[in-house]
């Protein structure tokens, strides 16, 4: 282990942003002159994480993690102290002192060497943009002034270049000429070695070149585009020890202060988008290297843009609506929770940022960002206007597509309004039938939130009772092996599961050194707590469960009825689910009932239709022609279409039918939730046919 000069350490924790380290993985939004976020240490659904720039530490208020930028990075990978403080002396450049001489010059080299692969590359940067200016880099020149349209000033910002057709041309100059290890330039990612015979060659030949450069203006890789037809038409440096292209976001050296000043980012697919957007003047435009913007290169973004707003602009043709798709899969749960505010903006007639400017005006190019849609109503015009809705199994493909995407909304109020967009877009201007749409993918929304297990049904008093249960199954199974198939059998039929994480995970371990090391109660401990898997929460975990006081071992004392009360209570809480999902699907159905009847009570009173006037409910008219006469078809004539009578009356009568199916079932589900509250308890009764067995198993001995 490295031993770190106290000076080091210090000087370390003086320099480290504490914001800066803590917004590479948490989504940080300004809260007066500190910043809220999401705890990454428990499973937080508020912001309830703080961190303090003028004071230099993080702390949770609900599960109490706090501490400094070096405390922040230890608890969350899980690493030492040791290499923590030299990572962050290595990002912060501090100089780093030893106890030891012999790992101060190893930590010395290992520095060293980073600081030449930035100076190589640099060089090698240097060496491309000198080659462009030359006969040899001509027709390079010539594509970017005439093809790509680039001023002369705008080649210069990006300091791009080109490298010549030879086998070893910066080879030579790199090694031959500047005399940098072969070595040194190989780890750079400049040159290759050859399969036979020896040697190295140049990894980029007769290509434009295109400087990757971190936020603060290194250069760390680069890219390079054919010009002559060879695949692939863009080439990138290998990762190294600089370059990790899904952490890495090109432009973002030059975007970052842009992005600030405008509250948002823009995100292409190709260089050339980045470089024509920044040369029209809209500065705030980053690319993701060619793969799908990923959560590092998010949350990377969200660090200069106060607002969190990050605009998706990548082709319209099947590969970018793909790329698309791709990068909302990698970051919609901050989308969901409100973390990020996400738009997608896909140009006329197809066209990617670079070719949309060379006809349209920058201004047009401001005006649709600003109009871009949110993500999720980019995702529902694809899933609902992509498809034939007259066609039945199109139809509930784009309804299936809609309630995922909608069952995931945490807000009510949000879930509601798409619920209407939805149910507007799919009813296709039948005022009625929208109406049913909107209740049923309400019903089905909220079934897809409850099978999911979502939040929105989990009441605060749930966890501490599955806390208790899942403990005493955990703990019974540890200690009395005799038990075990019965709790896996029971486990199997009733359909359930470990809820939480931490005993999910613990559970796994458990089984899977089960079958390693037999059932001995004593033996399967033992390799528990040695098991090099678990940390130091889990191991803690892991005594509580090993520790038995006067209460576990009453509950060991009797496995039955423990065994017996703990599945009663998780069943229990599952049932409570499904009661309120099927209350909340009772009363749905009854209000539809309500207004069906209410549309008939309208007709048959001579008043006008439902949705008339400045009535905000749905129309009930059919779709046929116009009506008149005296009586009832006299009062029908008061809308330009007839009402359908006895379409009304099927509506009514398949409301009342669905809600009495739902009462039912409530009352049904309510019935085996008494019944499974009973079992949760223990009688006099229960404890006359479950005398003690006296066979505990002696573990907390052990420990």
């Amino acid at each position: 282990m490295v031993r770190l000069h106290p000076d080091t350490v210090e000087t370390v924790k003086q320099r480290a942003d504490i914001v800066d380290v803590v917004s590479e993985r948490v989504v940080l939004k300004k809260n007066g002159k500190d910043f809220k976020g999401l705890c990454p240490f428990h499973d937080d659904k508020s912001p309830s994480f703080t961190v303090s720039a003028t004071k230099g530490f993080y702390y949770c208020f609900s599960c109490g993690a706090g501490g400094n930028a070096i405390k922040f990075l230890m608890e969350l990978d899980k690493r030492s102290f040791g290499d923590v403080v030299l990572d962050l002396a290595r990002r912060y450049q501090v100089p780093v002192q030893t106890l030891e001489p012999e790992q101060r010059q190893e930590i010395q080299r290992q520095i060293t060497e980073r600081e030449q692969l930035y100076e190589v590359l640099a060089v090698a940067a240097g060496f491309y943009a000198h080659a462009l200016t030359q006969p040899v880099g001509a027709r390079a020149m010539d594509y970017l002034l005439e093809e790509r349209q680039l001023r002369q000033d705008t080649i210069q910002a990006f300091n791009l270049g080109y490298s010549p057709a030879g086998w070893d041309a910066l080879y030579r100059y790199l090694v031959d000429q500047k005399r940098y290890a072969v070595s040194l330039v190989e780890k750079a990612g400049l040159i290759v070695p050859r399969k036979a015979g020896g040697g190295y060659y140049d990894r980029f030949r007769d290509r434009l070149m295109v400087p990757i450069r971190d936020p603060q203006g290194r250069t760390i890789g680069f890219g390079g585009r054919t010009l002559n037809g060879d695949e692939p038409k863009y080439l990138n440096s290998p990762e190294t020890e600089l370059f990790d292209k899904g952490k890495t976001l090109f432009g973002l050296d030059q975007a970052k202060t842009a992005i600030a000043k405008t509250d948002a980012a823009i995100v292409v697919e190709g260089y050339f988008d980045v470089i024509a957007l920044h040369a029209a003047g809209i500065e705030n435009a980053v690319a993701a290297l060619g793969t799908a913007l990923s959560l590092a290169q998010v949350k990377l973004l969200t660090r200069f843009t106060e607002s969190k707003q990050i605009i998706l602009n990548f082709d319209a043709d099947s590969a970018g609506q793909k790329a698309t798709e791709r990068a909302i899969g990698e970051v919609e749960g901050l989308a969901y929770r409100g973390e990020i505010q996400l738009r997608v903006l896909n140009l006329p007639g197809g066209k990617d940022a670079d070719e949309f400017l060379k006809t349209y005006s920058p201004d047009h190019y401001r005006t649709l960002i600003a109009d871009a849609p949110l993500w999720l109503d980019w995702q529902l015009d694809r899933a609902i206007g992509s498809r034939d809705l007259r066609l039945a199994d199109q139809f509930q493909a784009a309804v299936g597509d809609a309630v995922k995407l909608l069952s995931q909304l945490p807000n009510p109020a949000t879930r509601s309004h798409y619920i209407r967009r939805c149910a507007d877009l799919l009813g296709q201007k039948d005022s009625y039938f929208t109406l049913q749409l909107e209740q049923d993918l309400r019903s089905q929304v909220q079934g897809q939130r409850w099978h999911g297990r979502s939040a929105k049904w989990q009441r605060s008093g749930d966890s501490s009772l599955r806390e208790s249960a899942e403990g005493q199954l955990l703990r019974i199974y540890l200690h009395r092996p005799d038990r075990r198939q019965q709790i896996l059998a029971i486990l199997e039929e009733r359909e359930l599961e470990f809820g939480l994480s931490h005993h999910r995970f613990l559970w796994r371990q458990i089984l899977q050194l089960q079958d390693q090391w037999g059932q001995e109660a004593t033996e399967l401990a033992i390799e528990l707590r040695s098991n090099p898997d678990l940390s130091h929460e889990d191991l803690a975990m892991v005594d509580r469960l090993l520790s038995l006081d006067e209460r576990t071992l009453l509950d060991l004392d009797r496995p039955g009825l423990t065994i017996r009360a703990a599945i009663a209570t998780l069943e229990s809480l599952q049932c409570a689910k499904r009661c309120r999902h099927l209350l909340d699907a009772w009363l749905s159905h009854y209000l539809q009932a309500e207004v069906a009847a209410e549309a008939l009570r309208r007709v048959f009173a001579g008043e006008p239709p439902i949705g008339s006037g400045n009535d905000k409910v749905i129309s009930l008219r059919s779709g046929g022609g116009g009506g008149g006469g005296g009586g009832v078809a006299g009062n029908l004539a008061l809308a330009p279409d007839p009402i359908d009578l006895e379409r009304l009356e099927e509506n009514l009568n398949r409301a009342y039918e669905q809600q009495q199916t739902f009462h039912d079932l409530y009352y049904q589900e309510r019935r085996y939730l008494q019944q499974l509250q009973q079992e949760r308890f223990t009688t006099f009764e229960d404890l006359a046919q479950n005398p003690s067995d006296g066979s505990i198993s002696p573990l907390n001995q052990l420990f």
